[in-house]
């Protein structure tokens, strides 16, 4: 469990009309496959398939007896091709500009396929992960059960686009462009109110102030652990998500989506708006049932789903109680 294993896949051929071979890498964890109900995460735009263990992203959401408890779930998770997780430089992605969102959810149905998986309890994924997820579903509309985007979007938006673009030119023309790059992100995953709290504006010296180490701190960190090439396959895939590209309106697209939709939303949210979830809610309701809406409540903006782990837990925890059997037959529920 846990092992980084590939799926070897050959002309593939991007939205682009470019083709490809990629070795699609991936980690499961929990039970082993097919032998319980399967979960996807989707990982965020510097994560990996590392869920949980020794460095995982997510251990307070997923392991032995939490929300998502891996005593009754499979957890499968596939690695963005060109993330750079498994540092081999044949997998990274030098072409960013040939892929989009929608290309990354083809890669993962088809790995699907290849694991002979016909049928996903659950997709869950923050951020780009979460646009992948909708991605995934308005490919495959059959294939999921539940469909939970946490902190993001079925589109990105003009604003989400427009610090994308600010994001590549910084990744292409700084003489430290993971380390700006990632500063620059940091203003938009959190809020003022955010850092406010956090530093009060205290100096850590007569010239620097709290804020600013902060930002040197992650700036450096994702140098010392990231990949250029990586970072910019990463921020393209998240200003090309778009369920309706080529398809239709939303309500065309996401209306054919079988799964329960359980759009988890952050009232703070400066990257993905909380309004624009709401509006694609009261939309998407007029034509399907089954679809929800929970927003949480932070001051942290759009890092809240790697911090209210709380309030996320309490709208998950529904959703992750299912039914076992067990030898003799009977059912007996399972948090």
């Amino acid at each position: 469990m846990g092992k980084l294993n590939y799926i070897h896949i050959s002309d593939f051929n991007t939205e682009s009309g470019k083709t490809y071979t990629i070795n699609l890498s991936y980690q499961t964890f929990g039970k082993v496959l097919h032998s319980a109900p399967i979960v996807l995460v989707n990982h965020a735009l510097t994560a990996n398939s590392n869920i949980i263990g020794k460095h995982g992203w997510w251990n307070d959401l997923i392991g032995p007896k939490k929300c998502i408890d891996t005593d009754s779930y499979t957890i499968l998770a596939f690695n963005i091709p060109g993330n750079g997780y498994d540092t081999k430089a044949e997998n990274l992605i030098e072409n960013y500009k040939d892929f989009t969102a929608r290309d990354i959810a083809k890669l993962f149905a088809l790995g699907l396929e290849q694991l002979r998986i016909e049928q996903l309890f659950a997709v869950i994924g923050g951020s780009v992960g979460g646009g992948i997820a909708w991605e995934l579903a308005a490919l495959k509309p059959h294939l999921i059960e539940h469909l939970i985007p946490i902190a993001t979007d079925w589109k990105s938006t003009d604003w989400l686009i427009a610090n994308c673009h600010i994001q590549d030119a910084i990744l292409n023309h700084s003489s430290d462009p993971l380390a700006d790059a990632r500063m620059h992100a940091m203003t938009l995953y959190r809020t003022p109110e955010s850092l406010k709290q956090k530093f009060e504006r205290t100096k850590r010296s007569n010239d620097l102030f709290n804020i600013e180490s902060w930002l040197n701190y992650h700036g450096n960190t994702l140098t010392n652990r990231f990949n250029l090439s990586a970072y910019k396959m990463m921020n393209q895939i998240l200003r090309t998500i778009d369920i309706t590209a080529g398809r239709g309106d939303f309500l065309d697209v996401a209306s054919k989506i079988e799964s329960d939709i359980h759009i988890i939303t952050i009232n703070s949210d400066l990257f993905f708006k909380a309004e624009e979830n709401w509006n694609s809610f009261v939309e998407l309701k007029s034509r399907k049932e089954n679809v929800n809406i929970h927003e949480i409540k932070s001051i942290h903006g759009h890092d809240a789903f790697l911090i209210e782990f709380d309030q996320l837990e309490r709208f998950l925890k529904p959703i992750f109680k299912i039914k076992v059997k067990t030898s003799e037959n009977s059912d007996k529920q399972v948090a």
